[in-house]
């Protein structure tokens, strides 16, 4: 699958244009909405059946800087999907050079905040993330 694109604005940076740290968290959230989007899943698509995923973790290891203007290249892996939990990977990427590393962590609930089995609840969905497991590629 292709990588997620994003480049980096100007409100992004700090004084010496270089991309403020707590911007790679939202990068990741752009990169797993376009990665559902690209899988079937969108977030339109999911909520019109009654199923959300908050998030319940993150990480973010920085390797390297980046700065105005740079595109960084986000590409998404599963790392870990249960009925309850999903853990995806972000590697983000300037010119083939790692820039950082990340996780998020989510559950699954329906619109009234109860949680739910994806394996039950959204089966397609479930068997669609396993694909995307390294071990099932």
């Amino acid at each position: 699958m292709e990588p997620y694109i994003h480049k980096v604005h100007y409100y992004e940076t700090d004084k010496m244009q270089i991309t403020h740290h707590s911007n790679y968290i939202r990068f990741m959230e752009e990169a797993r909405v376009d990665f559902l989007e690209k899988v079937g899943y969108g977030f339109d698509r999911m909520e019109a059946d009654g199923l959300v995923s908050p998030v319940v973790g993150v990480t973010c290891d920085y390797k390297k800087t980046t700065t105005f203007a740079q595109e960084i290249a986000i590409a998404v892996s599963v790392l870990r999907c249960s009925s309850f939990k999903l853990v995806l990977g972000y590697t983000m990427t300037v010119e083939g050079k790692v820039v950082a590393n990340g996780t998020s962590s989510h559950c699954f609930m329906d619109t009234n905040g109860k949680f739910v089995s994806l394996e039950t609840f959204y089966p397609e969905l479930y068997k669609t993330l396993l694909t995307y497991m390294p071990e099932n590629k």
